[in-house]
């Protein structure tokens, strides 16, 4: 299917997919065959790859290492590496990172900027966002955030509990959403303070067992929990300005979400190449599986959605470098967040045992996929935005003429009663 983007959009994301073609989807089929985890030193190798192909981080500024590319035009390449299980991080364009070094770019200090971001880039550090908390803490209502950081001189003290902090224990650093302000709403009293993780204090405890939980790198990324006892960080460790946490957090979260769902697209239609592929070739009751009328009309329905959900993802895209686009993204994410879900679990069921078998990457986007309805704001928390926002301008002339109850037929009641 083609689309409008831009020429530039089309020409890397077709480099792009040519790396993923020539270079990381054999060595991840491999991995799958074999059973061997990629190492540390292959990824390193793969980065050294993409920088000679000009790939590598395409979503940062040229000063730091990365490709320059605008939003609109890094898109189409997240979902070609979408369609591997290393692909994001084959080019450093891997999340929770590349939302890092978004926002120290657009908000850190210079000194931020000299000291983490670049390291970051080039993948001489790790990081995480440390956001959520368990109950009752901050999830799905960030206005229960219960992380608090208060000054004490020039430093900050934090204490508080989070949890699915993605790539925390492996991390060199931290971006911790905390309140400063316990007078003021959270809105407007919270702000994002970079915390070093060999800081005293900072005690990551574990890494959640999750649904997804295994890979097929040496990295162990997964997603921490941490409680923070008496941190104390400078006070210039605030990134950006300070009660300015959660409007940068939204910041952050916006082109992420939009970048999730490129990767996720990705992965959706490489989940159709496959299920396509078997189809054609597996025989039953007498014939290919692909001449199976029910089978593809799926495939067609398939099809059409993950079309709408690449085009929607687009246009919010576009609204995005023009304003919030918070409906917008809302409504791209949470459609293309059940869409994706639906293909997967679609292609899982085309390819039988195959399917849920190992050797084919499908049962490793399946456990992955899963998350998708529920990372970045739960498919409940978009729905209530969107609502929200569609009962905002009611039209109450359009029912003028529906027949209403007679209120002259109604009893009266009498208080002598």
């Amino acid at each position: 299917m083609k689309y409008h983007d831009s020429e530039t959009a089309r020409e890397v994301a077709n480099r792009v997919q040519a790396f993923m073609d020539d270079v990381v989807l054999p060595r991840e089929r491999e991995a799958l065959a074999t059973g061997e985890q990629i190492t540390d030193d292959e990824i390193s190798e793969l980065w050294e790859m993409a920088k000679e192909r000009n790939l590598f981080a395409p979503q940062m500024p040229e000063e730091y290492g990365g490709q320059g590319l605008a939003f609109r035009d890094m898109l189409p390449s997240f979902e070609q590496v979408g369609r591997s299980l290393i692909g994001a991080i084959s080019i450093r364009a891997n999340a929770p990172d590349e939302g890092n070094m978004h926002t120290l770019e657009l908000v850190g200090s210079e000194e931020q900027k000299k000291e983490w971001l670049r390291p970051l880039v080039q993948g001489e550090f790790s990081s995480g966002f440390s956001m959520t908390e368990p109950m009752q803490g901050g999830g799905s209502d960030p206005k229960m955030l219960g992380t608090t950081a208060e000054k004490d001189g020039d430093e900050w003290v934090i204490n508080g509990h989070k949890w699915w902090t993605t790539g925390g224990k492996e991390s060199d650093f931290l971006l911790v959403m905390a309140r400063t302000d316990l007078d003021a709403h959270p809105y407007a009293g919270t702000s994002i303070i970079l915390v070093p993780t060999d800081t005293d204090g900072v005690n990551i405890v574990r890494n959640i067992s999750h649904l997804g939980g295994h890979d097929i790198t040496e990295r162990e990324f997964g997603h921490a929990e941490i409680k923070y006892e008496n941190v104390r960080v400078p006070v210039e460790n605030t990134v950006g300005e300070e009660g300015q946490g959660f409007q940068i957090a939204q910041m952050r979260l916006g082109g992420g979400r939009l970048t999730h769902c490129m990767r996720y697209s990705g992965m959706a239609e490489r989940s159709l190449d496959i299920a396509k592929a078997y189809l054609s070739e597996r025989e039953g009751f007498g014939e290919p599986l692909a001449n199976k009328q029910a089978l593809r009309h799926r495939i067609a329905d398939a099809e059409t959605k993950l079309h709408m959900a690449r085009t929607g993802v687009r246009h919010a895209a576009r609204e995005l470098d023009q304003s919030e686009a918070r409906i917008e993204v809302a409504m791209a994410k949470v459609f293309t967040a059940n869409v994706t879900n639906e293909i997967i679990d679609l292609a899982v069921q085309c390819c039988g045992a195959n399917g849920i078998g190992k050797d084919l990457p499908l049962a490793q986007f399946y456990e992955n996929v899963r998350a998708f309805r529920i990372v970045d704001g739960a498919d409940e928390v978009h729905r209530r935005s969107i609502a929200r926002d569609a009962f905002e301008d009611i039209r109450e002339e359009e029912i003028n003429h529906v027949l209403r109850f007679d209120p002259d037929r109604r009893a009266e009641s009498s208080a002598d009663e």
